[in-house]
């Protein structure tokens, strides 16, 4: 359905010349399979297959990127997103209220997202303004009684070859095992492992954590040993439903093992409600060298996604939760963090490490080097506040240097927002697009080779690097 909001050229370089070379590099991939190999969408809403309720809740109250706009510039969050425990907003005014808003949206890629689902998923032609908000929200909200809209048949046109969720590692996977049975389902929807809850024995949920997790395996995590076995138990698990890689997100890189010991008072202290803040942090940078042991064993590739502190606003955190907005970047470094292990597991052919950054001055100092040398690193895609076309430039001239693109995890989209997986995935095919477009116009790259590579970034790198079978 095409769109008259939306520039058949966007994000191509302004030289007519380079422009050229940029819409054929772009056309040879536009309309191939999508590979997500991380992201947030829920395989019980694929599984379940149920319509949409509205346009709000699909478009706006499940995007934090939304959100955060909008709040920023003074909107209240209560307006569009209820608080925990209370009353679903009226998802009309909600909508009203992006709309009388959405000159706050300009040339950032929340407007591209969204113009790109307005018109290019629900065939809008009309520019979303405050006098236009009820005409927009009644064409969505047809449309979504159509069973063409719902997810399983949004996933089929959007093309998706293969969508990774992020899940607990207590998680039954049941819904992942009801869409692997279904042969009326196409496509692949696979688990990845997080293990974020069971890190930190200081933390508030670390013990409800460990009972699931125990509950889950059948081994009791009563002590460090039996936690690492449990986990062991259970990533092999994921792997017989089809994961093939784990995901982590924490505050810092460092993997420092404890000695056993140590490791195993700590636990107990947690488990007794008397960890420290100091012992919480060396026991979970004790866990996360562990988690890379784990991956050198078993061969499921490790995505490290550190340096942002999570919910940064305490009220909002009581108020709405956690995934509301108000996680921020830190500065990150890991040559000096990830030493230990890199020199343990990091030059094997088992280890694939895949080191993600909100902090840019590190893909350049510190991830392209890494990748440049240790066969077992990867640099992943610009991330979260990065996932921009001029943040996606900066990230190929800072990397390709040292660690060229085959060292690269391809496209990451990282949404909760179902419907905004073909946008990012178009946003990051016509950035790549432009930036090859640049090194052949400068004879870096000739035609063919700048062909190949972009097809290389859509078809086989993401496969390659997750470890997904192709």
């Amino acid at each position: 359905m095409p769109t008259t909001m939306m520039h058949p050229d966007r994000l191509f370089p302004s030289d007519p010349h380079t422009r050229d070379i940029a819409r054929e590099l772009y056309l040879t991939v536009a309309d191939a399979p999508i590979c997500s190999p991380h992201g947030h969408v829920s395989a019980s809403m694929l599984a379940d297959d149920a319509p949409f309720a509205s346009p709000t809740e699909l478009l706006v109250t499940g995007d934090h990127y939304v959100t955060r706009v909008l709040h920023g510039a003074g909107v209240p969050l209560g307006t569009v997103q209820a608080p925990a425990g209370e009353p679903a907003v009226d998802p009309r005014e909600a909508w009203r209220v992006l709309a009388s808003h959405w000159h706050l949206f300009r040339a950032t890629p929340v407007q591209y997202w969204l113009e790109y689902q307005l018109g290019e998923v629900f065939g809008v032609t009309t520019r979303l303004s405050a006098e236009t908000a009820d005409a927009v929200y009644d064409e969505i909200a047809e449309r979504l009684t159509d069973d063409a809209y719902r997810p399983r048949a949004l996933f089929e046109r959007f093309g998706v070859d293969v969508l990774a969720t992020t899940d607990d590692p207590a998680d039954d996977l049941a819904a992942h095992r009801t869409l692997a049975a279904d042969p009326d389902f196409h496509g692949r929807v696979l688990p990845t492992f997080r293990a974020d809850r069971i890190m930190d024995p200081s933390a508030p949920g670390w013990l409800p954590s460990l009972d699931r997790l125990a509950a889950a395996s059948g081994i009791p995590c009563g002590t460090h040993a039996g936690l690492l076995d449990a986990l062991r138990d259970r990533r092999a698990f994921f792997r017989s439903v089809g994961g093939t890689s784990t995901d982590t997100g924490v505050a810092d890189s460092w993997a420092s093992p404890l000695d056993s010991a140590e490791a195993e008072r700590i636990h107990v202290a947690g488990l007794r409600g008397r960890a420290t803040a100091a012992e919480g942090v060396a026991y979970r940078r004790d866990i996360l060298y562990r988690l890379i042991e784990m991956s050198a064993e078993d061969g499921m590739v490790m995505q490290l996604h550190p340096g942002v502190h999570r919910n940064h606003h305490a009220p909002t955190l009581e108020r709405h939760g956690a995934d509301t907005g108000h996680d921020l970047p830190l500065p990150t470094t890991f040559t000096e963090p990830l030493r230990r292990a890199l020199n343990d597991f990091g030059t094997g052919t088992a280890l694939r490490l895949v080191l993600f950054t909100v902090d840019e001055t590190a893909f350049s100092r510190e991830l392209a080097p890494l990748a440049g040398f240790y066969p077992s690193v990867y640099v992943g895609a610009p991330w979260w506040f990065l996932d921009t076309p001029d943040a996606m430039e900066r990230y190929r001239r800072a990397i390709t240097d040292s660690a060229g693109f085959s060292k690269t995890s391809g496209f990451i989209d990282d949404t909760r927002a179902f419907c905004s997986i073909p946008a990012r995935h178009d946003m990051a095919r016509r950035a790549d697009a432009a930036y090859l477009a640049s090194l052949v116009a400068t004879h870096r790259l000739t035609e063919a080779d700048a062909a190949d590579i972009a097809l290389d970034l859509v078809q086989r790198i993401p496969y390659d690097t997750f470890r997904i079978p192709r």
